[in-house]
This record gives structure tokens, C-alpha cells and sequence, in this order.
């Protein structure tokens, strides 16, 4: 445990008597002693706040960034303007997903890039390779902090806490404002299906805008336990589960994003579908696992799941497999998790249709 990276705030967990956890690399807290259930409700209904400290940033400007990016990114950076930021992903040549990523446009010829934490290193490293030598590329992940505030109130509680309106900020916008006299970037994204902003402002401030927002009797602290399930009930991928390297983003669902005119690295790789991801809902609360094979009902092994989890909001397991091609059509599977198997309908992504992440504000 003692060579694993300390966020910010990671000594105000333990003194909030979180149970922590290594992450990627990190000392994480998964829950709060109120439990996971409680902080996934907490996020749908009110607002919670997470620390997200681990993931990386990186920056990149200057004449010429715009068009060395969208060689390197899948992201169509030619649509991308400032004060906007995108979803894609960094590709290997067979189309592969090293890991997913936003790009936010600053300004012209100027970006921000935010990372998965256990692939910050080696998305640094694919990213220089790829990039004109002389054009300024930085890792600034080890002086940015990284909060997230989700939930139907968190615009609420911002605006009480910075003093000023985010209501004409677009899904997937940000705007620069200031924190105690610190630059603080306000993204209108999130990982939890739910209305929120992500804020990346300086490590050494993190604590006091933490410190600031749960001060609001509507927020409580939140782990990733429950980021999971909440990620999970939208129908949202986990990088190292639902996206590898070995599957493209077609596989994933997310064809219809590759737009980028650009010849980056992996186009037309990445069209490829060998074993797309399938939606499962599974009665009752048993859930399945990562790594749980996948079945017709006749027996025949169609795939493996990805990712399962009961979802508080819904009342019932679901799960995200990776299915041959030829099965992935049927309409009923069989999960074989431990001990038991468990019968499995394909649905439509998301599981979950009640989150607000993309409601009009006013």
C-alpha cells in the first residue's frame, strides 16, 4: 500500500472512514461508511462529489495542433470549438483502443487532453510518438486535480458555492472561471448518466473547493464503488473491461463517432466488428461478474461478460458482454457465474433512462 499514489484528499478519506482500495496505481476510496447503494441514490437524487484525482491531463499548443492531434486521435477536431470538448479514442494501428479519452478545445491550436489514470504513462508516450517534435506536448496530471460534482443539483450547489450562473453551459461545454484566486475549468460532463460538472483546477486547491462543496447540506462524498454502478446503469464502458486493445470502437457501439476526416491511426480498422458489446438485463439481485462466460441457451459459448453489477436504480442485475458476431442477434442468454447460471434478456442501451445529464437549464 505504501507505493501507491495519494491523491489530494486522500488523508480526508480516511478520516471520513472511507474503505480504500488500490486503483490504477492509486489509494482510492471505493465507499463511505453510508455504503454504496446510499451514494448511488444520493447521486440520482441530489448530488455527489468524487474524487477523481487520478485521472490524467495533458496539454497541447501551438501553430499546428489542431491538425497533428486529429492524426493521432479518432476525434474530429475540424467540428471541435472552443469552449467545447469531445469523446473518443486513441487507437492502435489494428483499430484497437489503447484507451478512451475527452479532448477539450482551449482555443485555436490549443487543447487539453484528459486520460484514463492506469494509461496516463503510456498514452503520453503513443501521443509524443505521433506528434511533431517541436510542438509543446506536456503531462500536467501531477499538479491538476480532478473533482466531479453529479447529480439533478449539483448546478445548484456550484452556483452557491462559486457565486455565479452555469446555466448556459452546454452538454459537453466547459468555461475557465476562478477559485480562491486559481484557475478552475467547469466541464459540463460526468460519468454517471446524471447532471454535473467535472472541475480540474491546482492539486494544492483541491481540498478547499472539496472542503467548499460538501459544506452544501444537498452533497455527500461519494467512492467508486458507486461511480461504477451509476456508469453502469447508463450503458457507459469502462476502460481495461468493456474497451481493450484487442476491440474497436464499432465493437462498443460508438461507429456513428468516427467522423474525423483525418488519416489518423487505426481508420478503417476501427470500423471492424468481430464481437460487439450486448446490453444483458438479469432478474433479481444476483449480478454477474468480469470474466463470467456467456452462453446460448442450448449451451453454445457465445461470449464473456464484461462488466455486471446489481443497479440500485432499477431494481434488477444487468451486465455488458463481448459477443461473437453470429450470437449476437439472440434474443436470450445464459450467464455462468459462480456457482450458479443465470438467465439473461438482451435490451437496448442505456438500462437506466431517467438521468437528467442532459437536461435544459434554466
Amino acid at each position: 500500500m505504501s507505493d501507491l499514489l495519494q491523491t489530494p484528499l486522500s488523508a480526508w478519506h480516511r478520516a471520513a472512514g472511507a474503505k480504500m482500495a488500490p486503483f490504477a496505481g492509486w489509494d482510492m476510496p471505493i465507499q463511505y461508511p453510508t455504503g454504496i447503494i446510499a451514494e448511488h441514490v444520493q447521486t440520482r437524487e441530489s448530488a455527489a462529489l468524487f474524487d477523481i484525482c487520478h485521472m490524467g491531463e495533458f496539454t497541447l499548443r501551438g501553430p499546428g495542433a489542431r491538425d497533428a492531434l486529429s492524426r493521432a486521435v479518432s476525434h474530429n477536431l475540424e467540428t471541435l470549438k472552443p469552449g467545447r470538448c469531445r469523446y473518443g479514442f486513441l487507437l492502435n494501428q489494428a483499430g484497437g483502443i489503447l484507451d478512451d479519452l475527452i479532448v477539450y478545445c482551449i482555443a485555436e491550436d490549443d487543447y487539453m487532453l484528459v486520460v484514463n489514470g492506469a494509461c496516463t504513462e503510456s498514452d503520453f508516450a503513443a501521443l509524443r510518438s505521433r506528434l511533431p517534435a517541436d510542438l509543446p506536448f506536456e503531462d500536467i496530471s501531477a499538479r491538476t486535480a480532478k473533482l466531479d460534482l453529479q447529480g439533478p443539483k449539483s448546478f445548484d450547489v456550484l452556483e452557491a458555492v462559486l457565486g455565479e450562473s452555469f446555466r448556459d453551459l452546454p452538454y459537453f461545454g466547459f468555461r475557465s472561471v476562478t477559485f480562491g484566486g486559481a484557475p478552475l475549468l467547469v466541464s459540463r460532463t460526468g460519468y454517471t448518466g446524471e447532471l454535473g460538472v467535472e472541475l480540474y483546477l491546482p492539486w494544492d486547491k483541491a481540498e478547499a473547493l472539496w472542503t467548499a462543496l460538501l459544506a452544501d447540506e444537498r452533497v455527500k462524498p461519494a467512492g467508486l464503488g458507486a461511480r461504477d454502478t451509476l456508469r453502469l446503469e447508463v450503458g457507459l464502458p469502462l476502460y481495461g473491461h468493456d474497451l481493450d486493445d484487442t476491440h474497436t470502437p464499432a465493437e462498443a457501439g460508438y461507429g456513428g463517432m468516427l467522423t474525423n476526416p483525418a488519416d489518423y491511426v487505426g481508420k478503417g480498422a476501427d470500423r471492424e466488428v468481430r464481437e460487439p458489446l450486448v446490453a444483458l438485463s438479469i432478474p433479481g439481485r444476483r449480478s454477474a461478474r468480469h470474466g463470467d462466460v456467456v452462453a446460448l441457451p442450448d449451451g453454445t459459448v457465445a461470449g464473456v461478460v464484461t462488466s455486471g453489477s446489481f443497479c440500485p436504480s432499477l431494481g434488477y442485475a444487468v451486465a455488458l458482454a463481448r459477443v461473437a458476431a453470429a450470437h449476437a442477434e439472440a434474443p436470450t442468454f445464459v450467464v455462468k457465474a459462480a456457482k450458479v447460471e443465470l438467465e439473461a434478456t438482451r435490451v437496448a442501451l442505456p438500462f437506466y433512462t431517467q438521468g437528467t445529464a442532459r437536461a435544459k437549464l434554466v
